[in-house]
């Protein structure tokens, strides 16, 4: 692959993920003191008595994730009640992380640091060391973990009823990959080897499916938004980008979106009924609520002048009946326009200094990251304050380190997704290079003072209209011709045709 810039020198894609880290403040390298930190964890250390933590390993635990992921954060069990027909409890472990990373080690500043781990097109950059987030702190096939349980019963509407968090020692039964269990389970293929060696395997996922169609449709009534965006998928070959296709959402992603999501609920009413303070994710109003009114206007609906949840959803839910191929733009469209959420503390009285703790795009009152402590550093946060409460030890965060914290995570997660997104548009353009001059259908995908966006549809690249580009805005559909690719500096441009 090359520098369109200079065809002699190699474009390599991971060193310009890492001068992209170090320009934004990310390490994208361990330290010296990480490594000797290291060096001396060799085992999950055993369990404490007061723990006392549940056997839980007999269950029919399965993981379930993209094909290539090493990090396993959750696993899932569920069962339907004896006695009650009409309800089902569902069991979500989490990795403990918490036992073996301690706060204020090296380890542990460096995740806080970074907050997150990064996913460029050639490597990821773990947040946590592999030798931790991928072998002693993942919830790896056929073995033993200690793990966080978020238990919830749940009724035949998709409503939460209860749920507690726990600790308890499981066994991971199978390490399953999203496209094949969709595919099973929209009748395209026999279920995966895996499945068929486990003993009651296939239908314990049926019964999550089941249960996860209910816990997307009571959310959707309460205001979730059905949302389907396309994210393009870089293709490698040796190490280098030959092919971007759509990615788009299936079933055993919305299974394991449905029941993190409890998860998360249940976390957040943890804390707010044990009066603790807590890190939430919130998207309170949409930026640009205005020009979504407008959106839906056009399309023949009228949305009311404030925001509302429920409105937007059901305008939502007709378009996708109406015109499923193109529903996928629209929802692009409204992403962008709701804008960015951020990350802000909950004291035990309420009171955040926000106007509400809601996240407006899950219609959710109450919502804290708390399933992947791997790869995500406030979930870490979240899993050390519920440990804290379950075992009555002192808080680890005061109020003012934790909104600290809530600050400089947004700011990182903000910076995360700006290095994922250049480095994946470094690949597109090396990818499409070969293109310029054809020309495309496309949707504006942005549009301020810095410029106009769009994205093709086929292949599903991202770049700048830089001719032509006066009168439009968001959402709207053009037709445009590729001219130039830059993929050193991640620039692909385009002229309105």
């Amino acid at each position: 692959m090359y520098d369109k810039d200079n065809d002699d020198i190699p474009l390599d894609l991971t060193a310009l993920a890492k001068e992209a880290m170090l320009e934004k403040g990310m390490l994208p390298d361990f330290s010296l003191q990480v490594w000797q930190e290291l060096k001396k964890i060799e085992k999950m250390p055993l369990i404490p008595a007061d723990f006392n933590a549940l056997d839980m390993r007999s269950l029919l635990w399965f993981s379930l994730d993209n094909d290539t992921s090493k990090d396993l954060d959750q696993l899932t069990f569920a069962k339907k009640l004896k006695d009650k027909d009409d309800k089902y409890v569902i069991y979500i472990a989490v990795a403990l992380v918490d036992m073996l990373v301690k706060k204020g080690g090296a380890i542990d500043a460096h995740a806080a640091q970074n907050t997150v781990s990064i996913y460029a097109p050639t490597k990821m950059f773990p947040m946590l060391p592999e030798k931790l987030s991928t072998d002693l702190t993942s919830l790896n096939e056929n073995e033993e973990r200690l793990a966080l349980i978020f238990e919830a019963e749940i009724d035949n509407d998709g409503l939460i009823l209860s749920g507690r968090p726990y600790v308890a020692i499981v066994h991971n039964k199978a390490q399953l990959a999203y496209n094949s269990v969709s595919d099973w389970l929209d009748g395209k293929a026999a279920a995966p080897l895996k499945i068929q060696q486990v003993p009651g395997l296939d239908a314990q996922i049926k019964l999550q499916d089941q249960i996860s169609s209910l816990l997307e449709n009571a959310r959707h009534q309460s205001g979730a938004l059905s949302l389907e965006t396309i994210e393009p998928h870089i293709v490698l070959i040796d190490g280098k980008p030959v092919e971007i296709k759509k990615e788009s959402k299936n079933r055993g992603k919305e299974l394991i979106e449905n029941f993190m999501i409890v998860a998360n609920t249940i976390s957040a009413r943890y804390a707010d009924t044990n009066k603790l303070l807590s890190l939430r994710r919130v998207v309170t109003i949409p930026e640009r609520w205005d020009k979504i009114v407008e959106i839906a206007a056009e399309k023949g609906v009228n949305l009311p002048k404030t925001p509302n949840a429920k409105a937007l959803q059901l305008f939502l839910a007709l378009q996708k009946k109406k015109d499923p191929d193109s529903f996928p733009d629209l929802s692009l469209t409204i992403v962008k326009l709701l804008g960015r959420g951020k990350y802000t503390v909950i004291a035990p009285n309420g009171n955040s200094g926000e106007n509400s703790s809601i996240h407006f795009g899950l219609g959710l009152q109450n919502y804290s990251h708390s399933t992947a402590p791997n790869r995500r550093f406030p979930d870490l946060l979240t899993q050390r304050i519920l440990l804290s409460s379950l075992y009555k030890q002192r808080l680890p965060y005061s109020k003012e380190e934790l909104q600290s914290l809530a600050t400089h995570c947004t700011k990182a997660q903000e910076v995360a997704d700006k290095i994922e997104r250049r480095l994946k548009k470094c690949a597109q353009a090396l990818v499409i290079s070969k293109h310029i001059g054809d020309e495309f259908d496309a949707i504006v995908t942005g549009a301020g003072n810095k410029g106009t966006w769009v994205r093709t549809f086929s292949p599903p690249v991202e770049g700048k209209i830089i001719k032509g580009e006066g009168g439009l805005d968001v959402g709207d559909k053009i037709r445009v011709k590729l001219i130039s690719t830059n993929p050193r500096a991640g620039h692909i441009d385009f002229i309105k045709d």
